[in-house]
């Protein structure tokens, strides 16, 4: 186990384990008669979102739609699964590479420092077939009782495994020692045979050194959640291979939307580096916009191609789908003037415009301090409001616990005026000196704030909005 210091990751945790099958003794070029299955399709895009951002469960539709692996809770988790070369034609490398946020650990303090243990078990099936098993133990160590809520990508766990090509079914299991809990993913795959003449998987990464043979480890810490963030980073880095013959390797590579619309091409050279051709190809963030997209690499010589998914996020645990509902869920946030200029930025002066803003409010190149919070409550409103007929954050209640959180006393309505007409709620923050008055016209639970109190309350959200993430 190593510890790596990552943009974006306060702690990775990285392992690798080689397991799986035998083989014959000819190299992964030699083999010119082997041919790559079919591609399977592609697949859909980010679901639409209605209402509100993405909640846990929503997240985990969106990263298996995008054919990564995902699961919720009890132990939420989201991981990749790339193919790379091997030194035998008859088996070829599975990399299966984990996200997992310290809030899905158990902790337990030690001195002055916190201790989780997880177990991850990865397994390849054919017809009922085991094909190639690992699994392990580890722990997370961190200093602070404060890292153990971290959300966002705080650990990364990477498995290797020696597989057949063919069809088969993946599983990844995560499991806390402490408690029991364990949650699992599985997906069909089809692993390609890397034979010359073809491509590896595109790798997104945070860290890659190019290995000199296929009969050497990959040596890369790849993205789990093939994620970068809006405004901060510029382009998406790939790690590729491609086998064969040859010093230098042309490669396509295309940038699709929904619809398979192109966003975005140009040509990359990859060259021989030892016995490997191998090397990066950066796709510029700003021409693939907010949400999923696909980017393709082929090859020039062969027509061979393959593909990975990118999701351009907010923040690392802020997974919203468009920029324009980004800039709605941000009404109670930011004043009109300040969303005006994002909604009014040329699509290729977004980033800029976003990382503008980001600034503004937080003074950094961070969006999480201020605007994970302001999402929590959003979150907590859709749940707390949702019987009103439209989505919580936008009830009169659902507005001000967004814009102020939980009010210090609330005085309710009392059991037997639950079905009256005309009862009243009142919502005090002391700090503030504020007192809210909602009232209940018609009895169905429908809470609107009074004339008064919706007087007061724009002149304080005013205040706010203009504040910012200085609030």
């Amino acid at each position: 186990m190593t510890h790596r210091d990552i943009p974006r990751l306060v702690l990775a945790l990285v392992t690798a384990a080689f397991a799986g099958c035998g083989g014959g003794a000819s190299g992964a070029g030699a083999d010119n008669s082997a041919s790559r299955p079919t591609v399977p399709a592609r697949p859909a895009l980010a679901p639409t979102v209605t209402g509100s951002p993405l909640g846990a469960l929503d997240a985990v539709r969106l990263y298996q739609a995008m054919g990564l692996l995902a699961d919720g809770p009890p132990i939420p988790f989201v991981g990749s699964v790339a193919f790379l070369g091997s030194g035998n034609a008859d088996s070829t490398l599975l990399l299966v590479t984990l996200s997992i946020p310290n809030r899905s650990l158990t902790f337990t303090r030690e001195g002055e420092r916190y201790q989780a243990t997880y177990a991850t078990a990865v397994e390849v099936r054919r017809t009922g077939e085991m094909l190639a098993h690992a699994e392990g133990s580890e722990q997370v160590r961190v200093v602070g009782f404060k890292e153990t809520a971290r959300t966002d990508e705080s650990v990364i766990f990477q498995q290797l495994l020696s597989v057949p090509p063919g069809t088969g079914d993946l599983v990844v299991t995560v499991r806390d020692e402490t408690n029991g809990k364990s949650s699992s993913s599985s997906r069909p795959v089809v692993v390609p045979r890397l034979a010359a003449r073809t491509l590896s998987s595109p790798v997104p990464f945070y860290e890659v050194t190019m290995r000199p043979a296929v009969e050497s480890l990959p040596r890369l810490l790849a993205s789990p959640r093939s994620t970068i963030v809006f405004g901060r980073d510029s382009v998406v880095p790939l790690y590729v291979e491609a086998y064969g013959e040859g010093e230098r390797v042309q490669v396509q590579a295309i940038a699709l939307g929904d619809g398979n619309t192109r966003l975005w091409s140009d040509t990359s050279t990859l060259t021989r580096r030892g016995r490997l051709v191998a090397g990066v190809v950066r796709v510029p963030s700003t021409y693939l916009g907010i949400g999923v997209s696909r980017v393709m690499l082929r090859r020039l010589d062969s027509g061979d191609s393959t593909s990975t998914p990118v999701f351009i996020s907010f923040g690392d645990d802020l997974p919203v789908a468009t920029y324009e509902q980004m800039i709605s869920y941000l009404r109670y946030f930011a004043s009109p003037g300040r969303l005006a200029r994002l909604r009014d930025a040329a699509v290729d002066q977004r980033a800029a415009a976003w990382s503008s803003f980001v600034q503004e409010i937080n003074g950094s190149g961070s969006t999480g301090d201020v605007l994970r919070p302001y999402f929590a409550r959003i979150e907590v409103a859709n749940a707390r409001f949702r019987d009103e007929g439209i989505p919580g954050w936008q009830t009169d209640r659902g507005m001000v616990h967004v814009t102020l959180g939980d009010p210090d006393q609330m005085r309710e309505p009392t059991p037997m005026d639950m079905t009256n007409r005309g009862r009243v709620l009142v919502w005090e923050y002391l700090s503030r000196r504020l007192t809210l008055v909602f009232v209940d016209q018609s009895g169905s639970g429908r809470w609107r704030l009074t004339t008064g109190s919706m007087t007061e309350f724009q002149q304080v959200a005013h205040t706010l909005q203009e504040q910012g993430g200085r609030r």
